[in-house]
């Protein structure tokens, strides 16, 4: 049975993610604000709703430290599905096509971690009612980011932005959007507790499932709506999705002290989890630089950078293993 659920649920995210980056690119053009800003921004907080729900549900349930895994853990995902797009877009040089419009997100984002970890190693006591000044601050740096996003806009001209015929009109487009986003939430929850208890079955540990398969089956419909978005030609959406997505994740670790009652929430997190925020922050680091640097070599079918960001993740999550770390 939980095989089944896992494959439906699975497929039902696919679909939705696919009508999220097809829809994402409508709006984008009909509201002349670029895919840069709406993969940024709107498919990025879409896509990680998954993540936002197995937090909350994590922190319901009093398991913060998984709450705060599956945040971090999902950053270091997103960085690798960068290298993931290399591989598949052989005779495209798609990072490089788009890299200084995302010089931006991708510097906030990893601001927005480094903001994060700061404040897990400082442990400052400041409270407002319950939730810590902390989160409070990451919460506020996050529309911060929007705005200079927003602002500082360098994705399509209006003046020569062509809708193609045939195009979907805005209000079908938000429509469809919003129902995608809606199937995400109501599905995710179950695909979630299906993998869960797969990894239970299979006797794969919740030391090693806890840190990547939890992390990597909620940035499934990043992983979709990028590829989707590749495939239609929308770079700036895919691109912006995974750099917007690490943002959002880290707003989202903000938001998620207004649901814990008990207290200030990054002052409950294992320490341990440095390293899994670390991971991120430099795999984000070396996304950007990958993108930013005119490097042009290949070994073999894949691009340096995009190699040493697959060794670096898949090293990171052995190392994660070997420390029994357990979000």
């Amino acid at each position: 049975m939980m095989w089944i659920q896992f494959v439906i649920t699975s497929a039902v995210i696919v679909l939705a993610a696919i009508k999220l980056a097809e829809y994402g690119d409508v709006i984008a053009l009909r509201t002349r604000l670029g895919g840069l800003f709406i993969g940024t921004i709107l498919i990025a907080a879409a896509t990680s709703l998954p993540e936002v729900l197995t937090t909350l549900s994590a922190v319901r349930q009093a398991f913060p430290n998984l709450a705060a895994g599956n945040l971090l853990g999902s950053n270091t995902f997103n960085m690798f599905l960068l290298a993931v797009l290399d591989v598949l877009a052989r005779n495209e040089r798609v990072l490089r096509k788009v890299a200084l419009k995302h010089a931006l997100s991708g510097s906030l984002a990893i601001f927005s971690i480094g903001l994060v970890l700061f404040f897990m190693i400082a442990d400052l006591p400041l409270k407002i009612g319950w939730v810590g000044v902390d989160s409070l601050l990451i919460m506020l740096a996050y529309f911060a980011a929007m705005y200079l996003i927003q602002a500082s806009n360098v994705g399509d001209v209006p003046g020569q932005i062509e809708i193609p015929e045939g195009t979907p009109s805005l209000a079908v487009a938000l429509l469809g959007f919003g129902i995608a986003a809606g199937a995400l939430i109501y599905v995710t929850p179950f695909m979630v507790s299906a993998s869960a208890e797969i990894a239970e079955v299979t006797g794969l540990g919740t030391t090693f499932v806890g840190s990547t398969l939890v992390a990597a089956v909620t940035s499934l419909p990043e992983m979709v709506t990028t590829l989707a978005a590749m495939r239609l030609g929308a770079y700036d959406m895919a691109i912006g999705n995974l750099f917007g997505s690490n943002l959002f994740n880290m707003f989202a670790l903000g938001l998620t002290d207004v649901f814990y009652t008990p207290g200030r929430f990054l002052a409950v997190i294992d320490p341990s989890f440095l390293l899994v925020g670390m991971l991120g922050l430099l795999m984000t680091g070396m996304g950007l630089i990958g993108n930013l640097a005119r490097l042009r070599r290949r070994i073999w079918f894949i691009e340096a950078d995009a190699l040493a960001l697959a060794v670096l993740y898949l090293g990171g999550m052995y190392l994660l293993y070997l420390r029994g770390i357990s979000p």
